[in-house]
């Protein structure tokens, strides 16, 4: 099943998907996806991000290969931001891309989780755009926080999917459009570091709980997004994302 959660006449709503594209809410009422408005799927705990996990994505941005052990950073929560909504753009920058992200979502409290029984603690998968900003990168290996960590630089959902509803989670195909245009297309099984392979790693070292959220990387394909660009980014089965670039945040008052 798919689920989401909205702000519909000033109360916050678990909803799901209704047909034809609709939001069915909690009293059965369906309302279209524009009567509301999008917050994340989830109220997510840690978020990790893996840098370079897509050997093609690595050659494209002149890093030669993807690294040997997953390249992790974390984000806070002050980064994500929901369906149709504004992510907006520093003023000062040269070059802002999108990324197309598998979020893998955890649903057990859960050390040392071996690869063979890592999807036994996944609850569920989302689409999301994790917006880096290139001008701010100093070393690939330790990312400065500006690169990752803007106030809504990643918009996730519009669903969280079950994982029972996703049968081959390393097999969906990746795409993004910006205003209309297809820049990528790319599929899971092309990660350098598989979800179990990431969930091992991390459960390592550290407890991972339910909500948590991993965001696994992105393919070839990115390109700079302009003020008043429309991106989308659409993962197979879990949704399509929309998202607008405005200009650069206002200052505070």
């Amino acid at each position: 099943m798919k689920h989401g959660r909205v702000i519909f006449e000033g109360q916050t709503l678990q909803v799901t998907e209704g047909p034809h594209g609709q939001v069915q809410l909690p009293d059965g009422r369906l309302v279209a996806e524009t009567a509301v408005q999008w917050l994340p799927p989830l109220q997510f705990g840690t978020v990790f991000a893996l840098g370079l996990n897509y050997a093609d994505h690595a050659k494209e941005i002149a890093f030669n290969k993807a690294p040997e052990e997953p390249l992790v950073f974390l984000k806070g929560p002050n980064t994500l931001n929901g369906h149709h909504g504004r992510t907006y753009r520093p003023a000062d920058v040269a070059y802002m891309h999108f990324e197309c992200e598998l979020g893998v979502v955890i649903g057990k409290t859960c050390r040392n989780v071996r690869r063979e029984d890592a999807y036994g603690v996944v609850a569920g998968y989302c689409t999301a755009n994790d917006y880096a900003i290139r001008d701010y990168l100093e070393n690939f290996y330790r990312p400065n926080l500006r690169v990752k960590n803007r106030d809504g630089a990643t918009p996730v959902g519009p669903w969280f999917v079950d994982a029972a509803d996703v049968p081959d989670p390393m097999n969906l195909r990746l795409l993004s459009w910006v205003n209309g245009e297809l820049k990528q297309d790319g599929s899971t099984r092309d990660m350098v570091h598989d979800i179990p392979s990431l969930i091992a790693h991390l459960s390592g070292f550290m407890t991972l709980n339910p909500g948590d959220l991993i965001l696994t990387g992105t393919p070839d394909g990115v390109a700079d997004s302009r003020v008043d660009d429309e991106i989308v980014t659409e993962i197979e089965g879990l949704g399509r994302l929309v998202n607008t670039i405005v200009g650069d945040a206002p200052a505070a008052s």
